[in-house]
């Protein structure tokens, strides 16, 4: 005869049981615990790409942004019996910055382009015209008008370090993107007065990469690729040098193209003087004066140490150039100087450095 306290004990131990069971299960099975059921634990080969070492995730994020550039002149072909007009097209890469389609990329790539095309990687081709550019920095910014563009991941300041992980995204040789990864040898500054400083890394660059972009393993923006080292070999002919290769910083660049956007080129304040710090000491000694340079006219003459601009006490020559270069010109800055160990102010009426200079 079954009771009625029987049937509850057996209730109990059997829920008692299944706990002990599924808790051993879940112990011994831990793809259990995601969700992934028996099936895949026990019966399936486990995934090959789960533990691949992948850069596919952040290069879908930041990949799409990285456009083809196709930029057209007219030349004049120019022979003994011809005097013909011809086109001459060049390859690059650009990186879509905004989502209202502003695009960064080399100077050199759309220098002297009659008409230029932007081939995005969901297949569209669009007709660019350039906002601006600045030959100093090897830097253009083109425009596009279209929906849906992807805008390549940004962060104000990527704090790129020696031996970070880069990978290179473009066009070589319209092959179609490609992508190369290195590492950082070098990390660039990122001031308006320096136009050489890049950064460094052997991440491969060919024909066709430059104003593609440089990103880190999360996919973020870092430079804008700019070109590879070249010497010229016994014959005067130049030679690629493998592992050194070269990208606007990231900031810099987006520093250019915001004042080309909102004045259609860089305004550069300049004195004209070239000067070093001390090591131990503030400061800034100055070795030469252009003639008739703004510093010139100003009084300011080789051997003269600048303590201070409008206050600030100087301890980095390339700071202070910086300082300079994004002050407007016609600006007056007030020098403190001690000239022979005798302190002496003098006004100097900030110029505008042009490219050519």
């Amino acid at each position: 005869l079954v009771t009625g306290s029987s049937i509850v004990n057996f209730i109990i131990k059997s829920i008692f049981l299944g706990t002990i069971v599924a808790l051993l299960l879940l112990f011994l099975l831990p793809d259990l615990r995601q969700g992934s059921g028996l099936t895949q634990g026990l019966f399936t080969e486990p995934s090959v790409s789960a533990s691949r070492e992948s850069y596919f995730s952040p290069l879908s994020r930041s990949a799409p942004a990285v456009v083809n550039i196709y930029s057209v002149s007219i030349e004049n072909d120019t022979g003994l019996f011809r005097n013909q007009p011809r086109e001459r097209a060049s390859l690059g890469s650009g990186v879509i910055m905004t989502e209202n389609g502003y695009i960064l990329t080399c100077h050199h790539v759309v220098e002297n382009a009659d008409s230029i095309y932007v081939a995005v990687q969901d297949g569209r081709i669009l007709e660019a015209q350039i906002v601006g550019n600045d030959p100093l920095t090897d830097l253009a910014v083109l425009k596009v008008t279209a929906d849906n563009l992807h805008i390549i991941p940004q962060v104000s300041e990527p704090d790129i370090h020696v031996g970070d992980v880069v990978m290179a995204i473009g066009n070589p040789f319209d092959l179609g993107q490609t992508i190369t990864q290195g590492i950082v040898s070098r990390a660039g500054r990122n001031g308006l007065s320096n136009y050489v400083d890049f950064i460094q890394t052997d991440a491969v660059l060919n024909q066709g990469n430059s104003g593609g972009a440089l990103v880190d393993s999360n996919g973020i923006l870092l430079g804008i690729t700019n070109a590879n080292f070249q010497v010229r070999d016994s014959r005067n002919r130049v030679r690629n040098v493998d592992g050194i290769n070269f990208a606007v910083p990231y900031e810099l660049a987006k520093r250019v193209m915001d004042k080309i956007i909102n004045n259609g080129r860089v305004i550069r304040g300049q004195l004209g003087f070239i000067g070093g710090e001390y090591r131990n000491r503030p400061g800034i000694e100055v070795t030469a004066v252009a003639n008739g340079s703004a510093a010139d006219e100003a009084g300011l003459q080789p051997g003269d140490i600048i303590l201070a601009i409008d206050g600030i006490r100087l301890e980095s020559a390339s700071k202070t150039l910086d300082m300079i270069a994004e002050t407007a010109p016609g600006t007056t800055l007030e020098l403190e100087v001690s000239r022979g160990g005798n302190p002496l102010t003098i006004n100097a009426l900030v110029a505008e450095l042009r490219a050519q200079e």
